[in-house]
Formats: structure tokens, C-alpha cells, sequence
């Protein structure tokens, strides 16, 4: 999983292909929980681009993600991304190794 800290390193990730993006806290265990599951998954699908960030590190960039994307921020919060575009996103206890399988499978090919 790749740390991502600015707009402009946000704006630089290839979308062409999906990718996820988590939005984690170091506070929260909930976050904690979301961002194993997310590790697991990131590390047995080395294929799936998987990026995150810290929302005490980063809020600035948590913020325009939810501005851009009109999505409201969570925290915990996962978002599939492609071609500039939402294809999904889920937020705390629902961010877990099955459901991001069942996201790859339907928009990966």
C-alpha cells in the first residue's frame, strides 16, 4: 500500500485502471480493523494498485477527495477509483478482505 499525503500526488496515480484508496485514522479502531483488512488484501493482490492515507497527516487531502468526489468523508472510508470516476466506496465495519474482493471482481477485468 502506498502513503499518499497531497492533492497532487492524488492527482498524479494512473487511472486508467481501478484502484483503491483508503482514508485511515490512527486513532480509531475501527480504522485499524479496515486497514488490516486492507493490508491482507493489498499484499495478496500485488496487481491492485492500493493507496491511503492518514487523516491526521492528511486532511487537506481527505477533505478535497470528499469536495471533488461528493462523497462525504468518513473515517474509516474506501473508495475503488477509475478513470476519475467513483465505482465504489463503503465506509467502517464494511470495509473488509471479502467485500474488496467482490469490488475487483465486478470492475477489474
Amino acid at each position: 500500500m502506498n502513503k499518499i499525503h497531497s492533492w497532487e500526488e492524488f492527482k498524479s496515480i494512473d487511472t486508467a485502471n481501478p484502484f483503491y484508496f483508503l482514508k485511515n485514522s490512527t486513532t480509531c479502531p475501527i480504522s485499524q480493523s479496515a486497514y488490516e483488512e486492507a493490508e491482507k488484501f493489498a499484499e495478496d493482490h500485488p496487481d491492485m494498485p492500493f493507496y491511503f492515507l492518514n487523516v491526521q497527516e492528511s486532511r487537506p487531502l481527505s477533505n478535497q477527495i470528499a469536495d471533488e468526489f461528493n462523497i462525504k468523508h468518513e473515517s474509516p472510508q474506501i473508495f475503488m477509483f477509475s478513470n476519475n470516476k467513483v465505482l465504489y466506496h463503503d465506509t467502517h465495519w464494511s470495509i473488509t478482505y471479502s467485500a474488496l474482493m467482490d469490488q475487483a471482481k465486478k470492475h477489474v477485468s
